[in-house]
C-alpha cells in the first residue's frame, strides 16, 4: 500500500482520474461503479484531501524560492534511467557558477545522496519507506535543514517511479522527465500525466543507440501528442554530449525565476 497518497488495496486502478493513476500492481482486482459507489466516493474524498493539503505545502515552498530566486526543478523517471549521474554531472558543471542544493528522494538507503555529496553540494536525503513519490510537505521539512542562498537551484531528485509523481505539485518551478533510451520508446504514451505535467523530457544514454532498437524521433513524437509544448533534449550524462543545451536550459528557467520574483 502506498502510504503517502492513498492508494492501496482494494482501489481500482482506474479509480480515479486526478493527475495521478494508481497502476502499481496492487489492488487490480476490477468491479463496476454501482457496487462500491460509497467506497468511491470515500477514496475520491480522501484523495483531495491529500492533495489539497499538498498544495499549501507547496504554495509556501514556492513563496520561499520567490523569495530567494531560487529554481526547483523536480527532476522524474523511473528507476534506473540515469538521473543521479545525470545530476552529479550537471552539478559539477555548473559548481561555481550558482549556489547549488539537492533534495534526494529514494524509499530506503542514502546511496544516491552519498554519490551527489561527494561533489561537496548540500543534500538533503528524504527516505518515503512504502511511499513511491516525494509531497511538497517532505520538500518544506528539507527545506529547513539546506541553505537557502539568492540565486541558487535547487534540484529535487524524486522517487523513480512515473506514476503518482505527476500529481504532486512540490512548489518547483518545472518538471523534468528523464527517459532514457534503454526504455521503450511509448512511456510518454503509457504515462501521459507524467509527461503532460513536465515542461521538459530529457533524453538520456543516448551513447548507447548504436546499440539499441529505440526509435528517437517516435518517442518525441509520443511525448508531443500528450504534451505538444514539451521541451525536448537529447543528451548523454556519460559522454558529456547535449549537456551544454540542458545547462543552457537551466539558465534560462533561472532568468525567468530571477524576472518573476
Amino acid at each position: 500500500m502506498c502510504t503517502v497518497c492513498g492508494c492501496g488495496a482494494g482501489t481500482s486502478p482506474h479509480s480515479h482520474d486526478h493527475g495521478h493513476d494508481h497502476g502499481h500492481g496492487h489492488g487490480h482486482h476490477h468491479h463496476d461503479h454501482q457496487d462500491s459507489s460509497p467506497d468511491q466516493g470515500r477514496l475520491l474524498r480522501i484523495e483531495q484531501d491529500i492533495l489539497s493539503e499538498n498544495n499549501r505545502w507547496a504554495a509556501l515552498n514556492r513563496k520561499t524560492f520567490s523569495d530567494h530566486a531560487t529554481l526547483a526543478l523536480n527532476l522524474v523517471s523511473s528507476p534506473g534511467s540515469g538521473k543521479t549521474t545525470l545530476l552529479v554531472k550537471t552539478i559539477e558543471m555548473l559548481k561555481g557558477k550558482a549556489p547549488l542544493s539537492v533534495i534526494e528522494g529514494d524509499q530506503q538507503t542514502a546511496l544516491d545522496a552519498m554519490r551527489i555529496e561527494a561533489t561537496g553540494i548540500p543534500v538533503h536525503q528524504v527516505n518515503t519507506g512504502k511511499g513511491c513519490h516525494l509531497d511538497a510537505h517532505m520538500v518544506r521539512h528539507a527545506l529547513e535543514t539546506l541553505p537557502m542562498q539568492q540565486g541558487g537551484v535547487l534540484f529535487i531528485e524524486n522517487v523513480g517511479n512515473l506514476v503518482c509523481p505527476a500529481g504532486f505539485d512540490l512548489g518547483e518551478a518545472a518538471k523534468v522527465a528523464v527517459l532514457s533510451v534503454t526504455e521503450g520508446e511509448d512511456k510518454p504514451l503509457k504515462y501521459p500525466d507524467m509527461f503532460r505535467a513536465a515542461s521538459l523530457m530529457i533524453l538520456n544514454k543516448i551513447d548507447l543507440l548504436p546499440h539499441l532498437d529505440f526509435d528517437v524521433e517516435k518517442s518525441i513524437d509520443y511525448a508531443r501528442r500528450v504534451h505538444p509544448g514539451i521541451g525536448v533534449i537529447k543528451l548523454s550524462a556519460r559522454s558529456g554530449e547535449g549537456m551544454a543545451a540542458w545547462l543552457s536550459w537551466i539558465e534560462a528557467q533561472a532568468a525567468l525565476q530571477r524576472a518573476a520574483g
